[in-house]
């Protein structure tokens, strides 16, 4: 009875190596295409850096957009047909979705809306740029807050006069 189930799943073993044998065999001579261009982060603002991975790269190669200039792509260690490189967006790139091209292994292809980037902010002066608040601005804004303080004073006054009743 042992004999006959250890017949039967070296049998099994055998159909299923002689059918996926012709397989591996065909898929040996194949040329990796370029394929999951993945843009991280998605969202970036100018001057930020972009992490490009794509699969089916094993050689490295270039990758382009009209948002930064031409990047090289390398191999990276330890994952199979996988290529990584890092681009910096243009500091003049306009806000918007952005298209990515990769060129590897004499293929290419072109993830649209890869990234998208974002208008950038002016950080460190708040609000004492000459483009931001006006001096009409910053007086309607401290009447405003003056206001609010004189008004939680006189309500602060009158609860404590109700208590002491």
């Amino acid at each position: 009875m042992r004999n006959t189930r250890a017949l039967a799943a070296a049998g099994a073993a055998v159909a299923v190596l002689g059918v996926a044998a012709p397989a591996a065999v065909a898929d040996g001579g194949r040329v990796p295409h370029p394929s999951n261009i993945v843009a991280l982060p998605s969202v970036i603002a100018r001057g930020g850096q972009l992490t490009i991975t794509v699969d089916g790269c094993p050689n490295g190669g270039t990758a382009t957009s009209n948002a930064f200039p031409r990047t090289n792509l390398t191999p990276v260690n330890g994952a199979n047909d996988t290529s990584k490189g890092t681009a910096t967006i243009d500091h003049d790139a306009r806000p918007g979705p952005y298209d990515i091209t990769v060129h590897c292994s004499g293929r290419s292809l072109t993830r649209p809306a890869a990234f998208t980037v974002i208008g950038g902010v002016r950080g460190g002066i708040g609000g004492s740029s000459t483009s931001g608040a006006t001096p009409t601005d910053m007086a309607i804004g401290g009447s405003l807050v003056a206001a609010a303080v004189l008004g939680s004073g006189i309500f602060w006054m009158r609860r404590r006069a109700e208590k002491r009743v």
